[in-house]
């Protein structure tokens, strides 16, 4: 368990043993998400979208988003 202190202006530092194991880096996005018993969940948006696109290796040729059939 690690403990942190809230500032007068609602800043806190996430301890360095919590961003090393998460791999944290500066600009990295944190969601919160309060649950209804009051436990707060802090979730690491640290990926785009962008990152994503090299993922998939279509070796195809590319295709228009407006020639895409979704649902079909």
């Amino acid at each position: 368990m690690s403990n942190a202190t809230l500032t007068s202006k609602g800043q806190t530092t996430i301890p360095k043993e919590i961003r090393d194991s998460l791999g944290l880096k500066a600009k990295d996005q944190l969601n919160f998400t309060q649950m209804p018993n009051g436990t707060v969940i802090m979730r690491v948006k640290s990926k785009s979208i962008l990152d994503l696109a090299d993922i998939i290796k279509y070796k195809g040729p590319k295709i228009p988003i407006e020639k895409m059939r979704f649902g079909a």
